[in-house]
Parts: C-alpha cells; sequence; structure tokens
C-alpha cells in the first residue's frame, strides 16, 4: 500500500467532486499516484481489505497497456483515441506509442473535471506527434467522437486504436456498453483496432461481489463481467494473438506475466482486437 497522500492542489473554480470518490482517482491511488482525495483513499482501502491484491491488478492493467500500445505501433498504427484516461502517470499512452513511433497522434479524452487540471503531461508530445485532451463522457459515444474530430488530430480515414481499458466495468447496464463500444467502432476504419480490459468475478466471485458493492455504497456503481460478457465487446471483430486472456497473459515480457501473479489476484481479462 502507499503511504499518506496529500491534498491535491486544484484549479480555481473547477468543482472536482471531492466530496465524491471517483474510480479514476481510486485507480490513482492503487498505482502509488498523489492526485486522490480523503474520500477515494477511503474506497481505495476497503477495496484492497476485500481483495488484497488490487494494487497489483491495477499495475497488471497498466503494463497490458503498455505493451498493447507497443504492439499496435510495432504493427503500423499511429493514431489512438484513450477513452477513460484517467489520472496522467508516466509513462502516459502517447510517451508509450512515441517511444516506438516519434510521429504518434494520440487523442485523450475523459469525463472527471481533475484529469482536465492535471492534463498538461498529456499534451507534452514529440515534435513529430501530437497529443490532444478532450472533455467528454464515453456514455455518450456521438459526443465522443465529435469532440475529438473538433480537434483535427485524428483522421478518421486512417486506422485508429481505440483504448478503453479498465473503464466499462463502471458502465452498468446489459447493453449499454456494448452500444458504446459499437457505435465508437462503427466510426473507425477498417484496420483500426480495439484495446480492452476489464475486471471479472470468474476466480474470486465473492471477494468482487464486496467490491462492487463497495464502490456502489460510494456513489460509483459498478459491474464485474464473465469471460463470454466481457468477449461480446469484440463481437464483429478478429482478435490477435494471444487472445481475451488473464492481464499478465496478455504477450508478456521479462519479468513480467505468470510466473509472478496469479489468475485470480489478477481477476482482469484483457484484449486486442482489429476491425476487418
Amino acid at each position: 500500500m502507499v503511504g499518506e497522500q496529500s491534498e491535491p492542489v486544484h484549479g480555481r473554480g473547477t468543482d472536482l467532486g471531492q466530496d465524491k470518490a471517483h474510480s479514476a482517482r481510486v485507480y490513482d491511488y492503487f498505482l502509488g499516484g498523489k492526485t486522490n482525495y480523503a474520500v477515494d483513499r477511503e474506497v481505495a482501502d476497503t477495496v484492497i481489505r476485500l481483495f488484497p491484491t488490487a494494487e497489483s491488478a491495477a499495475r497488471v492493467n497498466r503494463a497490458f497497456m503498455h505493451r498493447a500500445v507497443r504492439a499496435l505501433t510495432r504493427l503500423g498504427v499511429r493514431q489512438f483515441i484513450d477513452v477513460g484516461t484517467g489520472i496522467p502517470m508516466s509513462p502516459n499512452l502517447h510517451q508509450v506509442a512515441q517511444s516506438v513511433a516519434p510521429d504518434s497522434r494520440v487523442a485523450y479524452v475523459d469525463n472527471d473535471p481533475i484529469v482536465h487540471v492535471y492534463c498538461d503531461p498529456l499534451l507534452d508530445s514529440t515534435a513529430e506527434g501530437v497529443t490532444c485532451y478532450v472533455q467528454a463522457d464515453a456514455t455518450e459515444p456521438a459526443a465522443v467522437i465529435d469532440a475529438v474530430k473538433r480537434e483535427g488530430v485524428i483522421d478518421f480515414g486512417r486506422p485508429v486504436a481505440l483504448s478503453l481499458h479498465a473503464l466499462l466495468q463502471f458502465v452498468t447496464g446489459d447493453d449499454e456498453p456494448y452500444r458504446m463500444v459499437r457505435r465508437l467502432m462503427q466510426e473507425l476504419p477498417s484496420g483500426s483496432y480495439l484495446s480492452l480490459s476489464h475486471d471479472t468475478g470468474d476466480f474470486v466471485p465473492e471477494p468482487w461481489q464486496a467490491v462492487v458493492d463497495t464502490y456502489a455504497q460510494a456513489g460509483t456503481p459498478a459491474r464485474v463481467r464473465t469471460r463470454a460478457e466481457v468477449m461480446r465487446f469484440f463481437d464483429g471483430l478478429d482478435l490477435i494473438e494471444p487472445g481475451l486472456v488473464v492481464g499478465h497473459r496478455w504477450r508478456p515480457e521479462p519479468g513480467s506475466g505468470p510466473s509472478l501473479v496469479s489468475d485470480a489476484q489478477v481477476s482482469l481479462y484483457a484484449g486486442v482486437a482489429r476491425k476487418p
């Protein structure tokens, strides 16, 4: 666990929702960040008591994002839309992509005002590439697309990688998250990709139900999904190797992977798929 955090400084006149826990700030705490409030830390500590490897699982998710971005840039992708960006924490997605392909272009999307306040690191692009940040709600995919298009950073006539990492568990409807993903992917041309990760209760259902209840009590509805339910997000797409697997098993690199943590300790599915 990380130590005691100080309250972050925020922008004047910005309502940062300090009276209610936010999933992005809880996640920041799991990763050892400092951009979180007492209300977020209270929820995070409760989650850790219920699921003691929550911090490790968050790091596995972050490492999956890094590996997926590197893999996609090596496949020739030069454009990324990252929805549900969360609190900036280096290396951010554009830094990973631009370390492989300096001309990569990245649009970050989030609806948390605190992300906007701290978004400067997301805009620190290479000279060859470009990044932008837009404030939009993932549950309104048409608005997300419109906001990204207005920035002019992404060319929707060329392949784009859509990143939805640890986001969809906070969209709790039976059909809404699938509609969101379909609508977002509909805007992207053939040869685009979906990179996605999602918490699951498949391995330890009782602790995860308690985690979901904790988030709900804090005013943040959440829902874990089975492998079959997560697979539905990839309908109509072609999963690339190794398919949909627990996060640490997706193309592990030296010093990571199945030898360090178990599937139950991670409890997060991850996959990358190509749009035909």
